[in-house]
């Protein structure tokens, strides 16, 4: 009975993630951030590669780095924030890793990521869609 109320509470607090797109460590993603200022609020974008998602449920966490005029920056954002007004996939990333703390130490052309072509992402959507109905076929 906990269970259900808990997962019922996390729903509600995760509703404004459903319209965000799908994104993995390693893409690029931009980030609207809503700051509110003088009783203003208006919108920042914050525009990194994306080098962790850690956590589950309510806890889940991702971290943005971007460079910025020389001096690297990273933002962590909770999952449900409901500061966040939006997210934009950028470019999508291709990474052999969970976590990209080695891009800490690189710079320049040495930090960049290697970025997955829209037709590989096609290819690969067609690949598990095949791979699903052959599934289903068999049982």
């Amino acid at each position: 009975m906990s269970s259900a109320l808990i997962r019922e509470i996390e729903e509600k607090y995760l509703e404004n993630t459903k319209d965000w797109p799908e994104f993995r460590v390693g893409d690029t993603i931009r980030v609207h951030v809503k700051i509110e200022e003088r009783g203003k609020e208006r919108i920042q974008v914050f525009e990194g590669a994306v080098i962790r998602i850690k956590g589950s449920g309510t806890g889940k966490t991702f971290t943005v780095r971007k460079v910025s005029y020389g001096v690297g920056m990273e933002r962590t954002f909770p999952w449900g924030c409901p500061s966040i007004a939006k997210i934009e996939v950028a470019k999508r990333g291709k990474v052999r890793r969970a976590k990209l703390y080695y891009l800490r130490e690189r710079k320049g052309k040495a930090a960049r990521i290697k970025e997955i072509k829209e037709w590989e992402l096609k290819k690969r959507a067609a690949e598990s869609a095949a791979a699903k109905e052959s599934k289903e076929e068999n049982q």
